[in-house]
């Protein structure tokens, strides 16, 4: 191994971490440099590992394991000539004198560079539970992560039958906690999940959540929500008890601990870097460190979120190729394309469900003061006459002013077309009058004339244009208190279950009893709802043109049933 300077007519450029920024840069300044010297230091085993993946090798749908495994030291030197040295640790970066220390098992040696990369990643957060060095307690994180947890649940299933199920608690109901699960489920375990926040998947807002709650519990997941994992001891009829924050106690052959992650930043602040608040290194627009000859990418680094404007990382594997692309880019000179804020666009399959997120969620918008009107629709993933269409959840947040904010969906189908549509629309700044213009591909299989992103785009429109004000299923106390509650539904769906005290006038029968409107409200507002918001738009329109002050329910009696189920009768 070569450890001696730089020739005087090559550049040495060090990466320190590789999996996705890191090889992405390695493999982007190749491209670019024929001649640079490039040289990437990992500390583990493996520089370049589809880490999204792991759930999926657990489950036994990728099923090998090698599969995981994009490239290899000898595979990246041939194809790319480039120096990658694995179980190399960077251990100090002398910044005056442009070297950093590496140590590996043999040996220890100062390596010059002309510029250098950081792309340490994240670490896994250690909540304060007790008992977490249990052998029986795992995380997912990393290829030997994996290997240990598949080797653990390889031992508990052999042998087992159906009524001696192994059983697993998995602490943390994130995407890759929900990942995780279905992992286990689909391996044969009976599964617990435990979730610190109020509903599982955090970043979703809350009316989506009870819809991969009900599909969690559909598999026989049980779900603890809203409460923490105190601590793992020695269990006696299994492997572990672990006990929660409201007394209950789980007993479990395993535990997977996947609470969040936190920026691997140490090395960075060691050597003087500025260090943002939430710990994360400080990059401009090309990725470059506050040291004009030290950059840094990926899960590591700030980045600005591009509806709120907080500051903080964003651990996606999107976001972190692009980043590495654009720090070889300006590392070697290159015209760059400078970051743009990120949007936190992700998705995730829970059984037979896809959630997925772009922009700001409601309450992010609401700890940031933005003003925004929220929309919400519940139609089919394509043209409802045709077979088997299947009913999307869409909730859109916009401002006073049209602009997209954010956007939720969930659904089984055409989730994730409609999201990336959405997340390109707010990255193009778009409003609700560009999505209701949008011309998406369409024929009976694989759309409506008018897409869900259209009716998006009309709903907002009647919504911040006062065609059809709207009403909110987190209002109905002030809803109950103070105006009459027109049901428009039909008589079968009434009798399901309905708010009490509601009047109920099916819609098609609303122009010729416009007389019981008036006299039930006497003088209050009116607020309408059906089972989405499409027969109650009609019926507001109706009241407001007779004069009457009415609004419509935002998603109708599906959202309200999942925000307010408590006041269902």
């Amino acid at each position: 191994m070569n450890h001696s300077p730089e020739t005087p007519d090559r550049r040495r450029l060090v990466i320190v971490g590789g999996v996705a920024g890191g090889m992405s840069a390695a493999a982007r300044a190749r491209r670019l440099d024929e001649r640079a010297e490039i040289v990437v230091l990992e500390q583990s085993e493996y520089v370049s590992f589809a880490n999204c993946g792991l759930p999926y090798h657990l489950s036994g749908e990728i099923e090998r394991r090698d599969d995981l495994l994009l490239h290899t030291p000898a595979s990246l030197g041939a194809a790319l000539a480039l120096d990658v040295r694995t179980g190399s640790r960077v251990t100090a970066i002398d910044r005056a004198a442009r070297t950093v220390s590496v140590t590996t098992s043999e040996s220890s040696y100062q390596l010059p560079y002309d510029a250098l990369l950081l792309s340490p990643g994240a670490v896994a957060v250690r909540p304060p539970i007790d008992g977490l060095e249990h052998p029986a307690v795992h995380s997912l994180r990393t290829i030997p992560d994996l290997d240990a947890l598949d080797e653990h649940v390889t031992r508990l299933v052999d042998g087992r039958s159906d009524d001696d199920r192994a059983r697993a608690v998995v602490v943390g109901a994130g995407f890759i906690g929900l990942e995780a699960v279905e992992a286990l489920v689909a391996r044969g375990l009976e599964v617990d999940v435990v979730e610190l926040a109020d509903h599982v998947l955090p970043p979703l807002d809350a009316e989506l959540a009870p819809l991969l709650a009900e599909e969690l519990r559909a598999h026989d997941v049980g779900l603890y929500a809203g409460v923490s994992a105190r601590s793992v001891t020695p269990g006696t009829g299994r492997a572990v008890d672990i006990a929660l924050s409201d007394g209950t106690t789980l007993s479990a052959d395993l535990v997977l601990v996947n609470v969040g992650v936190r920026p691997a930043s140490g090395l960075a602040r060691d050597a003087g870097l500025a260090i943002g608040p939430t710990g994360a290194i400080r990059v401009d627009a090309d990725q470059r460190t506050s040291d004009p000859h030290v950059w840094a990418v990926g899960d590591a680094v700030e980045v600005v979120h591009a509806v709120t404007g907080a500051v903080g990382p964003v651990p996606l594997a999107g976001p972190a190729n692009r980043q590495g692309r654009r720090a070889a880019d300006s590392m070697l000179g290159r015209r760059t394309t400078p970051q743009a804020p990120v949007l936190g666009t992700a998705i995730v399959r829970v059984f037979g469900l896809t959630a997925a997120v772009t922009g700001a969620n409601q309450r992010t918008l609401a700890e940031a003061g933005i003003p925004h009107e929220v929309v919400r629709i519940h139609p089919g993933h394509h043209a409802g006459y045709f077979p088997g269409a299947e009913q999307i959840h869409l909730v859109a947040s916009f401002a006073p002013d049209g602009r997209l904010l954010g956007a939720q969906a969930v659904g089984r189908a055409g989730v994730d077309k409609r999201i990336d549509v959405l997340a390109t629309a707010l990255r193009a700044d778009m409003t609700a009058d560009d999505l209701a213009e949008l011309e998406l591909a369409y024929a009976p299989p694989y759309g409506s004339a008018k897409d869900p992103v259209n009716m998006l785009g009309f709903v907002a429109q009647n919504a911040l244009d006062g065609t059809t004000p709207q009403w909110h299923a987190t209002d109905l106390d002030d809803v109950l208190a103070d105006t009459l509650v027109l049901d428009v539904r039909s008589p079968v769906e009434f009798d399901r279950g309905h708010l009490k005290g509601a009047l109920h006038i099916p819609h098609t029968e609303l122009r010729g009893r416009l007389g019981e409107v008036r006299a039930a409200a006497a003088g209050r507002p009116v607020s309408v709802h059906c089972g989405s918001g499409v027969r109650s738009h009609i019926a507001t329109r109706v009241l407001l043109a007779e004069g009457m002050d009415a609004r419509n329910l935002s998603g109708g009696w599906l959202t309200l049933t999942a925000v307010r189920p408590d006041l269902v009768g």
